[in-house]
């Protein structure tokens, strides 16, 4: 049974019509398709799902993201890489079941996976704790992260979490010192590093494996330091203003990309990434192979450069730095910071001079 949103009625109607069409011995004076009014109607369908899907607002844009029948980060695994050997346990407490890793091999080539995972049911959801994951987890993927980076081996992280667990038992055994660890692990490694943002990236919850060379996002994915209705509850007192906060986060792709907060898009089929699992699988493949020959020539210290600079310049082309691409040393060179400097020290020594003359004026007199 397919589940639609609440902006989806007249697709529903389309498409409930379409397989009445395509059964006529279940209506009544019917004995034959009707294959003219099938294409017809799913022409109809066709143009709707566009109108619709290259107009959604941050609010529809959320609901996408967090559609019941969406890939998950178990489906990407189980057909994106082959020989995958999942691997468990951080060596301190246990298993966490919302992240999923483990090596496998992408193209023949060994890649370390790591995936956020929802579960596909209520079952799965409760088990998977619904994509939040606890300490125990990030010190698992810091632990795999470590290993990997031993031996050279590329890091792929599928992101779909709407936050970090924040219960009392993950908060005793370190939730934020666990996050702020796995995210100076992603920063130190010096193997090339894929975040990508498959539906919902939450808080330091996706943040912890998503500080990466390169971080990824699905057309219609989301990429927030709270939720819309966290925010509107913090803001206005009020999660009903959700739309209002989605729009004032700038979190869906085409604005984080505009603010070079992401490196790139990855299309969705027509009507989102769940109506054509098998062009999503595509699209990816292409996607993940891309940015890995990318990195082939790259050396270790380049990879980190990189990495650095690419964090580093969110939010400073307007600044004072005059080239951000180069900002590995964490210093200002040559930048009109300078300038400003100098023109302050001038207008301050100016004004010193001119109190001391004023001074001087008065005592002769």
């Amino acid at each position: 049974m397919k589940n639609y949103l609440n902006f989806e009625t007249d697709i529903k109607n389309l498409e409930i019509e379409i397989e009445k069409l395509k059964d006529p011995y279940n209506q009544d004076g019917l004995s034959e398709v009707d294959t003219q009014k099938i294409s017809s109607t799913q022409a109809e369908l066709d143009e709707k799902l566009k109108d619709i899907y290259s107009n959604l607002d941050p609010w529809q844009t959320t609901m996408v993201a967090r559609h019941e029948d969406r890939p998950k980060s178990k489906f990407f695994i189980d057909n994106l890489f082959d020989d995958f050997i999942s691997l468990s346990g951080d060596r301190f407490y246990g298993e966490d079941k919302s992240v999923l890793t483990g090596f496998a091999k992408f193209n023949g080539s060994s890649v370390l996976v790591i995936g956020q995972e929802k579960g596909e049911n209520l079952e799965t959801r409760i088990e998977r704790n619904f994509g939040m994951m606890r300490p125990e987890g990030y010190r698992k993927t810091i632990r795999l992260m470590n290993l990997a980076n031993k031996f050279n081996i590329p890091i792929i992280s599928f992101i779909d979490t709407p936050g970090a667990y924040p219960g009392v038992g993950a908060e005793e055994r370190g939730q934020a010192e666990a996050i702020a660890k796995s995210i100076e692990c992603c920063m130190e490694l010096s193997v090339p590093t894929l975040a990508i943002i498959i539906g919902e990236g939450g808080s330091g919850g996706a943040i912890a494996l998503a500080s990466s060379n390169k971080v990824i996002m699905l057309e219609n994915a989301i990429y927030s330091v709270i939720s819309p209705e966290g925010c509107a509850t913090i803001l206005w007192r009020d999660p009903k203003k959700m739309l209002d906060a989605a729009k004032a986060m700038k979190l869906s792709a085409k604005d984080l990309l505009e603010l070079k907060v992401i490196d790139e898009i990855i299309p969705e089929p027509l009507g989102g990434a769940h109506r054509d699992k098998d062009q999503m699988l595509d699209n990816l493949r292409d996607s993940i192979s891309k940015n890995l020959n990318y990195f082939k020539d790259l050396s270790s210290e380049e990879i980190m450069n990189e990495r650095k600079n690419k964090f580093l310049k969110i939010g400073r082309n307007q600044g004072f730095i005059s080239n951000s691409e180069d900002l590995s040393t964490l210093t200002i060179k040559n930048n009109n910071f300078d300038k400003i400097l100098k023109s302050k020290k001038i207008l301050i020594g100016s004004t010193i001079i001119g109190l001391v003359l004023l001074l001087v004026a008065f005592s002769l007199f």
